[in-house]
Protein backbone atom coordinates (compact mmCIF):
# COMPACT_ATOMS: atom_id res chain seq x y z
CA UNK A 1 0.00 0.00 0.00
CA UNK A 2 1.48 3.40 -0.93
CA UNK A 3 1.62 5.93 2.23
CA UNK A 4 2.04 9.78 2.30
CA UNK A 5 4.44 11.11 4.69
CA UNK A 6 6.91 14.32 5.51
CA UNK A 7 10.21 14.63 6.50
CA UNK A 8 13.40 17.12 6.60
CA UNK A 9 15.17 16.14 4.20
CA UNK A 10 19.25 17.28 3.87
CA UNK A 11 21.39 17.98 0.87
CA UNK A 12 21.90 14.40 0.30
CA UNK A 13 18.42 12.87 0.50
CA UNK A 14 18.92 11.20 3.71
CA UNK A 15 15.43 11.21 5.43
CA UNK A 16 15.84 12.38 9.03
CA UNK A 17 12.55 14.18 10.12
CA UNK A 18 9.08 12.50 11.02
CA UNK A 19 5.88 14.07 10.51
CA UNK A 20 5.47 17.87 11.75
CA UNK A 21 9.39 17.89 13.18
CA UNK A 22 10.53 21.51 12.45
CA UNK A 23 13.84 21.81 10.35
CA UNK A 24 17.01 22.57 11.47
CA UNK A 25 19.43 24.95 9.04
CA UNK A 26 20.51 23.08 6.24
CA UNK A 27 17.37 21.43 5.49
CA UNK A 28 14.36 21.18 3.49
CA UNK A 29 10.68 20.29 4.29
CA UNK A 30 9.29 17.64 1.75
CA UNK A 31 6.29 15.63 1.45
CA UNK A 32 6.14 12.02 -0.07
CA UNK A 33 5.03 8.85 -1.57
CA UNK A 34 5.69 5.74 -0.49
CA UNK A 35 4.98 2.51 -1.95
CA UNK A 36 5.79 -0.90 -0.88
CA UNK A 37 6.45 -2.85 -3.42
CA UNK A 38 7.53 -6.19 -2.13
CA UNK A 39 7.95 -7.01 1.52
CA UNK A 40 11.54 -5.47 1.75
CA UNK A 41 11.69 -2.80 -1.10
CA UNK A 42 9.96 0.04 -0.60
CA UNK A 43 9.90 2.65 -3.39
CA UNK A 44 9.32 6.96 -2.93
CA UNK A 45 9.44 10.00 -4.19
CA UNK A 46 9.04 13.88 -2.96
CA UNK A 47 5.54 15.52 -3.64
CA UNK A 48 4.84 19.05 -4.52
CA UNK A 49 1.18 18.65 -3.53
CA UNK A 50 -1.45 16.36 -2.92
CA UNK A 51 -4.16 17.38 -5.20
CA UNK A 52 -6.43 15.27 -4.22
CA UNK A 53 -7.67 11.96 -2.39
CA UNK A 54 -10.83 10.63 -2.01
CA UNK A 55 -12.53 6.76 -1.58
CA UNK A 56 -15.20 5.28 -3.86
CA UNK A 57 -16.89 1.69 -3.12
CA UNK A 58 -14.66 -0.06 -5.05
CA UNK A 59 -10.83 1.91 -4.53
CA UNK A 60 -8.84 4.31 -2.62
CA UNK A 61 -8.06 7.25 -5.06
CA UNK A 62 -5.28 9.77 -4.91
CA UNK A 63 -3.94 12.37 -7.30
CA UNK A 64 -0.27 13.55 -6.58
CA UNK A 65 1.55 15.96 -7.67
CA UNK A 66 5.10 14.47 -7.41
CA UNK A 67 8.49 16.09 -8.29
CA UNK A 68 10.22 13.22 -10.67
CA UNK A 69 7.19 12.57 -12.58
CA UNK A 70 4.30 15.61 -12.59
CA UNK A 71 0.93 14.18 -12.06
CA UNK A 72 0.08 10.75 -10.72
CA UNK A 73 -2.41 8.78 -10.21
CA UNK A 74 -2.43 6.00 -7.54
CA UNK A 75 -5.83 3.65 -6.67
CA UNK A 76 -5.41 1.56 -3.64
CA UNK A 77 -2.07 2.51 -3.25
CA UNK A 78 -0.43 1.35 -6.10
CA UNK A 79 0.23 3.46 -8.50
CA UNK A 80 -1.33 3.87 -12.02
CA UNK A 81 0.24 6.03 -14.43
CA UNK A 82 2.75 9.46 -14.14
CA UNK A 83 2.26 12.22 -15.91
CA UNK A 84 5.76 12.49 -16.98
CA UNK A 85 6.10 8.87 -18.60
CA UNK A 86 2.46 7.39 -19.03
CA UNK A 87 2.86 7.57 -22.93
CA UNK A 88 4.99 4.75 -22.77
CA UNK A 89 2.39 2.15 -21.51
CA UNK A 90 -0.44 3.58 -23.30
CA UNK A 91 1.02 3.32 -26.28
CA UNK A 92 2.42 0.14 -25.77
CA UNK A 93 -0.93 -1.33 -24.91
CA UNK A 94 -3.17 0.18 -27.70
CA UNK A 95 -1.12 0.75 -30.93
CA UNK A 96 0.52 -2.63 -31.54
CA UNK A 97 -3.03 -4.37 -31.65
CA UNK A 98 -4.24 -1.50 -33.48
CA UNK A 99 -1.93 -2.15 -35.88
CA UNK A 100 -1.91 -5.65 -36.41
CA UNK A 101 -5.66 -5.67 -37.12
CA UNK A 102 -6.22 -5.03 -40.55
CA UNK A 103 -9.15 -2.65 -40.02
CA UNK A 104 -9.41 -2.03 -36.52
CA UNK A 105 -13.23 -0.32 -36.55
CA UNK A 106 -14.96 -0.74 -33.34
CA UNK A 107 -12.61 -0.84 -29.56
CA UNK A 108 -13.84 -2.37 -26.28
CA UNK A 109 -12.08 -0.97 -23.41
CA UNK A 110 -12.31 -2.99 -19.95
CA UNK A 111 -11.58 -0.66 -17.59
CA UNK A 112 -9.45 2.70 -18.88
CA UNK A 113 -11.48 5.25 -16.33
CA UNK A 114 -8.15 7.74 -16.63
CA UNK A 115 -8.80 7.60 -20.48
CA UNK A 116 -5.46 7.73 -21.59
CA UNK A 117 -6.10 4.39 -23.41
CA UNK A 118 -9.09 6.04 -25.37
CA UNK A 119 -6.92 8.58 -26.29
CA UNK A 120 -4.36 6.95 -27.85
CA UNK A 121 -7.31 4.91 -29.98
CA UNK A 122 -8.68 7.91 -31.00
CA UNK A 123 -5.93 8.72 -32.44
CA UNK A 124 -6.40 6.22 -35.09
CA UNK A 125 -7.55 6.93 -38.58
CA UNK A 126 -9.82 3.54 -38.87
CA UNK A 127 -11.81 3.56 -35.57
CA UNK A 128 -15.18 4.75 -35.56
CA UNK A 129 -16.77 3.40 -32.17
CA UNK A 130 -14.75 3.10 -29.00
CA UNK A 131 -16.92 1.47 -26.10
CA UNK A 132 -14.44 2.35 -22.36
CA UNK A 133 -16.29 0.29 -19.61
CA UNK A 134 -15.24 0.75 -16.06
CA UNK A 135 -16.53 -0.48 -12.92
CA UNK A 136 -16.37 2.55 -10.93
CA UNK A 137 -17.53 6.17 -11.92
CA UNK A 138 -16.21 8.41 -9.33
CA UNK A 139 -12.79 7.26 -11.03
CA UNK A 140 -14.04 7.86 -13.69
CA UNK A 141 -15.30 11.55 -13.16
CA UNK A 142 -12.33 12.17 -11.49
CA UNK A 143 -10.06 11.78 -14.38
CA UNK A 144 -12.23 13.86 -16.45
CA UNK A 145 -12.13 16.86 -13.90
CA UNK A 146 -8.09 16.77 -12.68
CA UNK A 147 -6.63 15.11 -16.48
CA UNK A 148 -6.77 17.70 -18.59
CA UNK A 149 -4.16 16.16 -21.12
CA UNK A 150 -7.35 13.36 -21.96
CA UNK A 151 -10.14 16.57 -22.14
CA UNK A 152 -10.07 16.11 -25.67
CA UNK A 153 -10.65 12.42 -25.90
CA UNK A 154 -13.32 12.46 -22.94
CA UNK A 155 -15.30 14.79 -25.73
CA UNK A 156 -15.24 12.69 -28.74
CA UNK A 157 -18.50 11.55 -30.04
CA UNK A 158 -16.55 8.06 -30.97
CA UNK A 159 -16.34 7.25 -27.15
CA UNK A 160 -18.94 5.74 -25.81
CA UNK A 161 -18.60 5.19 -21.69
CA UNK A 162 -20.19 2.51 -19.44
CA UNK A 163 -20.14 2.22 -15.90
CA UNK A 164 -20.55 -1.13 -15.40
CA UNK A 165 -18.52 -4.55 -14.80
CA UNK A 166 -16.45 -5.46 -17.60
CA UNK A 167 -17.66 -9.22 -17.66
CA UNK A 168 -21.19 -7.94 -17.06
CA UNK A 169 -21.15 -5.79 -20.33
CA UNK A 170 -19.77 -8.35 -22.33
CA UNK A 171 -21.65 -11.10 -21.29
CA UNK A 172 -25.16 -9.22 -21.45
CA UNK A 173 -24.86 -7.63 -24.74
CA UNK A 174 -24.54 -9.22 -28.01
CA UNK A 175 -21.96 -6.73 -29.57
CA UNK A 176 -18.39 -7.97 -30.95
CA UNK A 177 -15.52 -5.91 -31.54
CA UNK A 178 -12.03 -5.77 -33.67
CA UNK A 179 -10.22 -5.30 -30.70
CA UNK A 180 -10.41 -5.75 -26.66
CA UNK A 181 -8.19 -4.06 -24.52
CA UNK A 182 -7.43 -5.03 -21.08
CA UNK A 183 -6.85 -1.91 -19.24
CA UNK A 184 -7.64 -3.00 -15.33
CA UNK A 185 -5.86 -2.53 -12.42
CA UNK A 186 -3.36 -5.29 -11.29
CA UNK A 187 -4.90 -8.20 -9.72
CA UNK A 188 -4.39 -7.68 -6.46
CA UNK A 189 -5.57 -9.73 -3.30
CA UNK A 190 -9.13 -7.82 -2.81
CA UNK A 191 -9.24 -6.11 -5.42
CA UNK A 192 -11.73 -6.12 -7.51
CA UNK A 193 -10.06 -7.02 -11.17
CA UNK A 194 -7.98 -10.22 -10.31
CA UNK A 195 -11.55 -12.28 -11.99
CA UNK A 196 -10.67 -10.56 -15.28
CA UNK A 197 -7.60 -12.30 -15.54
CA UNK A 198 -9.14 -15.85 -16.30
CA UNK A 199 -9.03 -18.47 -18.41
CA UNK A 200 -12.57 -18.74 -18.16
CA UNK A 201 -13.12 -15.63 -18.94
CA UNK A 202 -10.57 -15.36 -21.66
CA UNK A 203 -12.53 -18.09 -23.06
CA UNK A 204 -16.12 -17.85 -22.26
CA UNK A 205 -16.02 -14.06 -22.19
CA UNK A 206 -13.61 -12.12 -24.41
CA UNK A 207 -13.06 -14.15 -27.24
CA UNK A 208 -16.79 -14.90 -27.97
CA UNK A 209 -16.77 -11.23 -28.12
CA UNK A 210 -14.18 -10.58 -30.78
CA UNK A 211 -14.88 -9.95 -34.52
CA UNK A 212 -13.20 -13.08 -36.74
CA UNK A 213 -9.32 -11.85 -37.25
CA UNK A 214 -9.78 -9.91 -33.83
CA UNK A 215 -7.06 -8.94 -31.45
CA UNK A 216 -7.02 -9.26 -27.58
CA UNK A 217 -4.73 -7.05 -25.52
CA UNK A 218 -4.14 -6.82 -21.84
CA UNK A 219 -1.73 -5.18 -19.20
CA UNK A 220 -0.38 -8.61 -17.53
CA UNK A 221 1.89 -6.91 -14.46
CA UNK A 222 5.31 -6.24 -13.44
CA UNK A 223 7.98 -8.14 -16.17
CA UNK A 224 11.26 -7.39 -14.78
CA UNK A 225 13.59 -10.06 -14.57
CA UNK A 226 12.72 -11.02 -10.92
CA UNK A 227 9.31 -10.06 -10.91
CA UNK A 228 7.86 -11.49 -14.26
CA UNK A 229 6.86 -14.04 -12.32
CA UNK A 230 4.08 -12.94 -10.11
CA UNK A 231 1.55 -12.56 -12.66
CA UNK A 232 3.27 -11.84 -15.69
CA UNK A 233 4.07 -15.59 -16.83
CA UNK A 234 1.29 -17.17 -15.73
CA UNK A 235 -1.26 -14.83 -17.52
CA UNK A 236 0.79 -15.42 -20.25
CA UNK A 237 0.40 -19.12 -20.50
CA UNK A 238 -3.47 -18.89 -19.85
CA UNK A 239 -3.92 -16.98 -22.87
CA UNK A 240 -2.18 -19.50 -24.51
CA UNK A 241 -4.45 -21.84 -23.29
CA UNK A 242 -7.55 -19.84 -25.33
CA UNK A 243 -5.47 -18.01 -27.98
CA UNK A 244 -3.53 -20.02 -31.05
CA UNK A 245 -1.17 -16.59 -31.39
CA UNK A 246 0.00 -15.06 -28.47
CA UNK A 247 2.93 -12.03 -27.83
CA UNK A 248 4.11 -10.94 -24.73
CA UNK A 249 6.31 -7.60 -25.06
CA UNK A 250 7.68 -5.47 -22.13
CA UNK A 251 8.96 -1.73 -21.80
CA UNK A 252 10.70 -0.12 -18.82
CA UNK A 253 8.45 2.57 -17.08
CA UNK A 254 10.50 5.05 -14.49
CA UNK A 255 8.00 5.48 -12.71
CA UNK A 256 6.88 2.16 -11.92
CA UNK A 257 10.61 1.28 -11.18
CA UNK A 258 10.39 -1.76 -13.44
CA UNK A 259 9.49 -3.21 -16.16
CA UNK A 260 6.15 -3.42 -17.54
CA UNK A 261 4.50 -6.65 -19.86
CA UNK A 262 1.66 -6.65 -21.70
CA UNK A 263 0.40 -10.20 -24.29
CA UNK A 264 -1.29 -9.50 -26.80
CA UNK A 265 -3.65 -12.42 -28.34
CA UNK A 266 -5.26 -13.49 -31.56
CA UNK A 267 -6.43 -16.70 -33.19
CA UNK A 268 -4.98 -14.89 -36.94
CA UNK A 269 -1.13 -14.47 -36.88
CA UNK A 270 0.42 -11.81 -35.77
CA UNK A 271 3.74 -11.23 -37.53
CA UNK A 272 4.22 -7.52 -38.78
CA UNK A 273 7.51 -6.86 -38.85
CA UNK A 274 9.21 -3.40 -38.08
CA UNK A 275 9.22 -1.85 -41.18
CA UNK A 276 5.40 -2.93 -41.96
CA UNK A 277 4.69 -1.60 -38.50
CA UNK A 278 6.29 1.97 -39.69
CA UNK A 279 4.13 2.13 -42.45
CA UNK A 280 1.07 1.42 -40.81
CA UNK A 281 1.67 3.82 -38.05
CA UNK A 282 2.61 6.40 -40.76
CA UNK A 283 -1.11 5.66 -42.07
CA UNK A 284 -3.19 5.31 -39.47
CA UNK A 285 -2.15 7.43 -36.41
CA UNK A 286 -2.98 11.01 -36.36
CA UNK A 287 0.42 13.06 -35.29
CA UNK A 288 3.62 11.57 -33.89
CA UNK A 289 3.81 8.71 -31.28
CA UNK A 290 6.74 9.39 -28.30
CA UNK A 291 7.78 6.07 -27.90
CA UNK A 292 6.97 3.35 -30.26
CA UNK A 293 8.02 2.58 -33.52
CA UNK A 294 8.54 -0.71 -35.36
CA UNK A 295 11.84 -1.58 -33.84
CA UNK A 296 10.82 -0.49 -30.45
CA UNK A 297 8.36 -3.34 -30.73
CA UNK A 298 10.16 -5.72 -32.52
CA UNK A 299 12.64 -4.97 -29.69
CA UNK A 300 10.18 -4.99 -26.70
CA UNK A 301 8.76 -8.61 -28.14
CA UNK A 302 12.27 -10.03 -27.99
CA UNK A 303 12.49 -10.93 -23.94
CA UNK A 304 14.76 -12.05 -21.95
CA UNK A 305 16.91 -14.96 -21.93
CA UNK A 306 15.85 -15.64 -18.05
CA UNK A 307 11.76 -14.53 -19.15
CA UNK A 308 11.83 -16.57 -22.28
CA UNK A 309 12.80 -19.23 -20.33
CA UNK A 310 10.35 -18.65 -17.69
CA UNK A 311 7.48 -18.10 -19.78
CA UNK A 312 8.42 -21.42 -21.73
CA UNK A 313 8.17 -23.25 -18.49
CA UNK A 314 5.11 -21.51 -17.05
CA UNK A 315 2.01 -24.52 -16.26
CA UNK A 316 0.05 -22.47 -14.02
CA UNK A 317 -3.00 -21.74 -15.71
CA UNK A 318 -5.16 -18.33 -13.74
CA UNK A 319 -8.23 -19.39 -12.25
CA UNK A 320 -10.33 -17.52 -10.07
CA UNK A 321 -9.27 -20.58 -7.67
CA UNK A 322 -5.53 -20.64 -8.59
CA UNK A 323 -5.12 -17.06 -8.73
CA UNK A 324 -1.91 -15.43 -8.36
CA UNK A 325 -1.62 -11.71 -7.14
CA UNK A 326 0.95 -9.14 -7.45
CA UNK A 327 2.28 -7.32 -4.02
CA UNK A 328 -0.17 -5.44 -1.84
CA UNK A 329 -3.91 -5.40 -1.06
CA UNK A 330 -7.52 -3.87 -2.68
CA UNK A 331 -9.92 -2.83 -0.08
CA UNK A 332 -11.10 -5.52 1.54
CA UNK A 333 -14.52 -4.53 2.11
CA UNK A 334 -16.91 -2.82 -0.30
CA UNK A 335 -19.94 -0.03 1.14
Amino acid sequence: MGDLFCADENSNGVINGKLGHSSPNGYRKSCWYEEEIEENLRWSFALNSILHTGASKYQDIALLDTKPFGKALVIDGKLQSAEVDEFIYHESLVHPPLLHHPNAKTIFIMGGGEGSTAREILRHKTVEKVVMCDIDEEVVDFCKAYLAVNKEAFCDARLDIIINDARNELESKKDCYDVIIGDLADPIEGGPCYKLYTKSFYEFTVKPRLNPGGIFVTQAGPAGIFSHTEVFSCIYNTLRQVFKYVVPYSAHIPSYADTWGWIMASDSPLVLNADELDLRIKQNIKGENRYLDGKTFSSASILSKAVRKSLNNETHVYTEGTARFIYGHGKQEHA
